[in-house]
């Protein structure tokens, strides 16, 4: 399904099957929302699941203009509005996370709960160049010299050894990212932080990590979880992608977390 946002032809899935509260899912960095089809599936005989691409990734189109990880937390706003959503509860991974963090803090009335799972509040300043030359990269060369290093760093290889079915679709949505697409969210991701603002977080949280995340360091979540006030922390057997490599324990760790009493 197609709905203009913004100025943006954005591709959602939602599955209603339930007609209960709304879920959101966000994915991640050169990512698209088929990498929440599992837990898509988990949850939608109770809950409105609502899945999209983020803009420049998957069938969503490109902005014309450079944008900010605001930018994409308005984005969702908007697409909320367009399909009649109050509020609901938010789940964003890696660059999701951010969408996430943004998104509770810029429309905290309509954030149910918040989940962020292998995120950061801000990339610090040694980060830049590393943020500068992947979108120089994809610039210059396309997504496919990204491929390999990015996979090693978002899945452990005794995962993608194991499970090359999951792994394909993976591989396949960030081989087709458009390129400046993911360049522009790279130098947006390079300016975001928002640690200084946490604190007005309110919403009941729970931030996850993968112990084998090399490029989001688990001790880096644990600081989002630190400074909201009542979030909970939880450490997975996994490397970035952590809902995907570890998605049985995940969704259940998400189940028990929405069912609590507020």
């Amino acid at each position: 399904m197609q709905v203009n946002i913004n100025g943006i032809e954005t591709r959602y899935v939602l599955s209603n099957e339930g007609g209960g509260p709304w879920l959101t899912f966000i994915h991640q960095l050169g990512g698209g929302l088929s990498v929440w089809d599992q837990l898509a599936g988990y949850f939608r005989d109770d809950y409105t699941v609502l899945r999209y691409d983020v803009r420049g990734h998957g069938q969503t189109e490109l902005s014309k203009e450079p944008f900010s990880v605001g930018d994409l937390a308005g984005d969702l706003a908007a697409l909320l509005d367009a399909l009649g959503a109050p509020s609901t509860h938010l789940v964003g991974m890696s660059m999701g996370g951010m969408i996430a963090q943004q998104f509770a803090l810029d429309h905290s009335s309509r954030v149910d709960s918040l989940t962020i799972a292998d995120s950061v509040a801000a990339n610090p300043p040694e980060a830049r160049a590393t943020w500068d030359q992947r979108a120089a990269s994809a610039r210059r060369d396309g997504m496919a010299p990204l491929a390999a290093a990015t996979l090693e760093r978002w899945l452990t290889e005794d995962f993608r050894v194991a499970h090359p079915e999951a792994v394909e679709p993976i591989h396949e949505a960030l081989t087709r990212t458009l390129p400046e697409g993911y360049a522009m969210a790279c130098e947006a991701l390079r300016e975001f932080d928002v640690r200084g603002k946490l604190g007005a977080i309110h919403c009941p949280t729970l931030v996850v990590a993968g112990r084998h995340d090399t490029g989001t360091r688990p001790a880096a979540s644990q600081e989002i979880a630190d400074a909201i006030e009542g979030a909970h922390f939880e450490l997975l057997d996994a490397a970035h992608l952590a809902p995907v490599e570890q998605s049985q324990r995940f969704a259940a760790l998400l189940e028990t977390f929405l069912e609590r009493p507020v």
